[in-house]
């Protein structure tokens, strides 16, 4: 898992102002780190539906939000996402907490969470990468570099 500290500087890196959330599971850990980061201002929601709708209208306002969340919350989240990423045709970018994804590769849960996350990422139509141990957190920055600069929707899926 990523040091909060080295995502709080891949997306100040990137140039993300906000980071809209709701602190979930390994990714609340980075909570200190992108609470201290001087040029990212955190907006905490209460579902993460709500998630969705607070990025749009900072996008709107001339920002460059990053919504970060786990994957029940995705699920959860389905109808802002859509309404935001596919009626309005805003390009929100998402960072996904795969919950139990490590466990699932060795065959030690039952989660159903990892299972559903790339098929539904695929059925909306969003470009994404997957990141674990093996990669550097410089792949966030890039690929959310590489959303922005394409103007579209996308996401980086965080293997728990």
């Amino acid at each position: 898992m990523f040091a909060g500290t080295d995502v709080a500087g891949a997306l100040q890196a990137a140039g993300v102002t906000h980071v809209v959330w709701l602190p979930d599971s390994d990714l609340g850990t980075w909570d200190a780190a992108l609470s201290a980061a001087k040029d990212l201002t955190l907006v905490r929601v209460c579902r993460e539906g709500e998630a969705f709708a607070v990025a749009a209208g900072l996008w709107i306002a001339g920002q460059h939000p990053v919504i970060i969340l786990q994957c029940t919350g995705l699920f959860e989240a389905g109808d802002s996402l859509r309404n935001a990423l596919y009626d309005l045709r805003l390009p929100l970018f998402t960072i996904v907490g795969v919950r139990s994804a490590k466990a699932l590769r060795a065959g030690t849960t039952s989660d159903s969470c990892p299972v559903f996350v790339e098929p539904i990422m695929k059925a909306w139509n969003i470009p994404y990468i997957l990141l674990d141990d093996s990669r550097p957190v410089s792949d966030l920055a890039d690929e959310y570099v590489r959303a922005r600069a394409e103007n579209r929707p996308g996401a980086v899926l965080i293997a728990e």
